[in-house]
């Protein structure tokens, strides 16, 4: 089985055994799984030395960490969150407590953050601190699995790029227990992997992090390009660069 085949073989397991247990509402499928016990997880990860020291946090949208965001934004922490799908030609959501409308718990959604939050480049963030993804799976060596759209890995790797994150920057993930699991998981060049696991019952240390230097072009598809304004207008530079100046 090749990694593709593999990766979706451990998500379709990790989703049935969570509806099977009960430990996340149905419909998980196909999706980062909006776990019960996402709130305690959140408040776990409050406790630890490297979030009260953060003060820019990049999240994912996903509704799983939503505790998370809204916990960052209620401390005065910056957050930065993707716009769905990354869609847009400018691909974040600047979301500042300070000024706000809207209750944190409201601007921390995905949905209400569209209304609310400002939308930047890459070229116009600050250096993050702290880096909250969700997962599907996870092993205690820190390899996941996203829900297999790769968008996590093409915001980290444009982070990477633009050196807003470095070896201070500390990645997490928050997940149910259930989802973490014992076996190797398969990785390809894009992948990253986490610093840290939290769940509602423990907080998993892993070294060393995995980080790719940056956007891994043979590994994107034509049509992820062709979704995301960034990726195609990088492309374009690209093409530019290697053509060199016109000649007249």
């Amino acid at each position: 089985m090749d990694n593709d085949g593999a990766k979706h073989a451990i998500r379709e397991r990790v989703w049935a055994l969570l509806e099977q247990k009960q430990a996340a509402p149905p419909g998980v499928r196909g999706y980062i799984p909006s776990f019960f016990g996402a709130e305690a997880a959140a408040a776990r990860l409050a406790e630890l030395p490297v979030w009260k020291g953060a003060q820019v946090v990049k999240a994912v949208p996903d509704t799983a960490q939503l505790p998370a965001r809204a916990r960052a934004l209620a401390e005065g922490k910056l957050v930065y969150m993707a716009v769905p799908k990354l869609a847009e030609p400018l691909p974040f959501y600047l979301l500042d407590p300070k000024k706000l409308t809207v209750p944190v718990e409201e601007a921390a959604s995905s949905a209400v953050a569209a209304s609310v939050a400002t939308k930047i480049g890459v070229e116009d963030m600050q250096p993050v601190d702290l880096i909250i993804c969700g997962s599907v799976a996870v092993n205690r060596h820190g390899v996941r699995l996203g829900k297999g759209a790769g968008y996590s890995d093409i915001e980290m790797a444009l982070l990477q790029e633009a050196n807003l994150i470095g070896p201070t920057t500390t990645i997490v993930t928050t997940v149910h227990p259930l989802q973490v699991v014992d076996e190797d998981l398969p990785e390809t060049g894009h992948d990253f992997s986490v610093d840290l696991i939290v769940t509602a019952d423990e907080v998993v240390e892993c070294h060393p992090p995995r980080r790719p230097h940056g956007l891994v072009w043979d590994e994107l598809q034509q049509h992820q390009i062709a979704s995301i304004p960034v990726l195609e207008a990088r492309l374009k530079q690209r093409s530019n660069s290697t053509r060199g100046p016109s000649k007249r």
